[in-house]
């Protein structure tokens, strides 16, 4: 791109984050996860259908109209939050002052609503619930997601900040597995315990993310433009073309990610429970690898490359699995490879899309992080519902048989493993190609990166 062609004299500086900084920024986002993770991963529908009785019809609908409003409300929060103005920041209002509501919302959630206890009733109460969430979620979630690009501008910097949030990811992405089966109660028991364990969660959440807004500083920003109307700043993110390769990224990581959750129940099922142990050790060791790889080589090598290996990795391992994963050492195999993906999903896709933030700035002279979340939000989302759409059609196509789960036809169980692995490889390859057109690598970028990050340390 022509504005990579510019001489920049590179230029050493030494950019650092508090640690008490990058806790709390991870616990809130942590926090912040664990409320989302029991309304949406399914102890919410649970709640309201097989405990409350509401028909599932209608949590069917409820899901879909609040889908639409979960679609756009992406985008709309990241221009109005590209546009606040305040003394303690852009973000850090909404994370402060909203965690009140967000966990308040959360908590009368599980408590049934004084506007009748029929099924439209409970139809009323889901929707509004998932509503009055959902935006409060926004709000919060966004700022927290982009706030490592508004405390620092260098790679290594902010490197040190996720690594601190994929640490506390783990407890957000274990708890709903193995707390809610613990604590959620049976159709005819009282709910009372569950009641005030989840109300006691959503107290210590508002504690946590309230708190967490006294500790973190937003330095790197610039004054908002108020030309620059939603349409406008959408289309600015698009005519950066480093997004558009990261957009490329992201889907086929969200799209992933969701695929081999989905399949990897099935896959156990069909070719025996026995191989979790060490396909889930193999995944681990794969993943704490990984993390280490892509840590010590993303200086060296810069982000292009590393996601340029990992894309041959991830996609190797599950081309395999797609012909081979019935053989026992071949699966291991793609397991440890996978947990190198995983990791590299993980830390890296949040160290490039960081690049093309700070790429917008050098191109356009304005900081627009909430408006590139809310964008990628928008483009991602449909990943989740794409993914496992497809998983089905294509082990229906393969002959798979729900009443003879265990044991299905040997034609079933190769579906199974193309259902989970044909697409992911396919995606990956797709990633690793589009990566030739990403400009933001080489000494001119790591110049120009040194330039923002000394206008943002002198500000």
């Amino acid at each position: 791109m022509e504005e990579l062609k510019n001489n920049y004299s590179p230029v050493t500086t030494k950019e650092t984050v508090p640690k008490i900084s990058k806790f709390y920024l991870s616990a809130a986002d942590c926090t912040c996860g664990i409320l989302n993770s029991l309304m949406t991963a399914g102890a919410l529908t649970y709640f309201f259908t097989t405990y409350w009785g509401l028909d599932k019809h209608y949590s069917s609908l409820a899901w879909i109209i609040f889908g639409i409003w979960n679609a756009v409300n992406d985008p709309l929060f990241g221009y109005i939050s590209d546009k606040t103005k305040s003394k303690i920041g852009r973000r850090l209002p909404y994370i402060r002052y909203g965690s009140l509501f967000y966990s308040l919302f959360f908590i009368i959630t599980w408590f049934k609503w004084p506007i009748g206890s029929g099924q439209i009733s409970m139809f009323i109460q889901l929707l509004a619930a998932l509503f009055l969430f959902d935006t409060l979620y926004t709000a919060i979630a966004t700022s927290l997601y982009v706030l490592p690009y508004t405390m620092a501008v260098s790679n290594k910097a902010r490197s040190n900040i996720f690594i601190w949030k994929i640490c506390f990811s783990i407890i957000s992405l274990a708890f709903p597995l193995v707390v809610v089966p613990l604590i959620q109660p049976k159709p005819g028991e009282p709910a009372t315990k569950f009641r005030v364990i989840v109300s006691c969660i959503g107290i210590l959440a508002f504690i946590i993310i309230f708190s967490s807004t006294f500790f973190i500083k937003e330095k790197v920003t610039t004054p908002p433009d108020d030309s620059m109307n939603i349409f406008k700043s959408i289309a600015y993110c698009f005519k950066n073309k480093s997004f558009i390769v990261f957009e490329v990224l992201s889907f086929s990581v969200i799209f992933i990610q969701t695929n081999l959750l989905q399949g990897v129940n099935y896959y156990f099922t069909e070719f025996g429970n026995n191989l979790m142990p060490v396909a889930y050790g193999a995944l681990g060791i794969g993943a704490v690898l990984g993390l280490l790889t892509w840590m010590n080589r993303l200086k060296p090598w810069g982000v292009r490359k590393c996601i340029l290996i990992m894309c041959i990795l991830f996609a190797s391992g599950a081309t395999a699995m797609v012909f081979f994963g019935k053989i026992f050492p071949v699966a291991v195999a793609g397991f440890f490879l996978a947990g190198l993906g995983f990791a590299g999903g993980m830390y890296l896709v949040p160290i490039m899309n960081g690049d093309v933030i700070d790429y917008d700035e050098h191109k356009f002279g304005q900081r627009r992080e909430g408006m590139y979340a809310g964008v990628n939000s928008f483009i991602t989302k449909p990943a989740i519902s794409l993914s496992n759409a497809a998983f089905v059609e294509i082990i229906s196509l393969f002959g798979y048989n729900s009443a003879s789960v265990g044991a299905q036809s040997e034609t079933a169980k190769q579906g199974i493993l193309v259902a989970w692995m044909a697409i992911p490889a396919l995606l990956l390859i797709i990633t690793a190609v589009s990566l030739k057109w990403y400009p933001l690598h080489g000494e001119k970028w790591n110049s120009i990166k040194s330039e923002i990050e000394i206008k943002h340390n002198h500000t």
